[in-house]
């Protein structure tokens, strides 16, 4: 057997950074049928073998031995990162950078901020917006969708949208699925 709970760590690992068993074992240079028995505990694995599957995977060797947990962003650790639009308007990091299944960035808007005038796509399945304070226009697709504090919106990511906080500040919650890759983050 393996070491006890290294597969449980290894698949989590695995779907957090949204890769198919296919993928980690050609990248680690193992079989797909030897991951999927390490996934269940089924096997052992050498060191050497182990490095390379937590290379694959972006992780320490460390992380496979700590609990699984959770990370926690707090208030004043949040990354601030600039996906551009007009001046006034601070973004911040909510998910660890890491975090493949979903991205969540907080979004604190000036009176007339926002995305600028010219609509953009991202590379993503879904984006959801929650309106925490304000109110805000996006334009998805030419259509209009005003939303005030405690309104939610979702709508998918690649379709053609910009948006801007209307009659004053807004504090928006967006989270997008999957997460952003890294060539077009921050």
């Amino acid at each position: 057997m393996g070491e006890a709970g290294i597969g449980a760590q290894l698949r989590a690992a695995r779907l957090a950074a949204r890769k198919s068993m296919a993928e980690v074992a050609e990248e680690a240079g193992l079989t797909k049928g030897f991951l999927s028995k390490l996934e269940r505990d089924l096997a052992n694995v050498s060191v050497a073998s182990l490095m390379r599957l937590c290379d694959a995977l972006g992780i320490s060797v460390g992380a496979l031995f700590d609990p699984p947990k959770g990370e926690m962003v707090r208030a004043g650790e949040r990354k601030p990162i600039n996906f551009g639009g007009t001046t006034g308007m601070r973004e911040y990091l909510l998910t660890p950078a890491g975090e493949r299944r979903v991205q969540a960035i907080l979004s604190d808007i000036e009176p007339g901020g926002g995305s600028g005038d010219e609509a953009y796509s991202l590379p993503a399945d879904v984006e959801f917006v929650f309106i925490l304070s304000g109110k805000m226009e996006i334009m998805v697709e030419g259509e209009l969708v005003t939303l005030a504090v405690g309104d939610a919106f979702t709508f998918p990511a690649r379709a053609a949208h910009s948006f801007r906080a209307a009659g004053g500040p807004a504090q928006v919650l967006w989270m997008v699925s999957p997460a952003l890759p890294d060539s077009t983050r921050y």
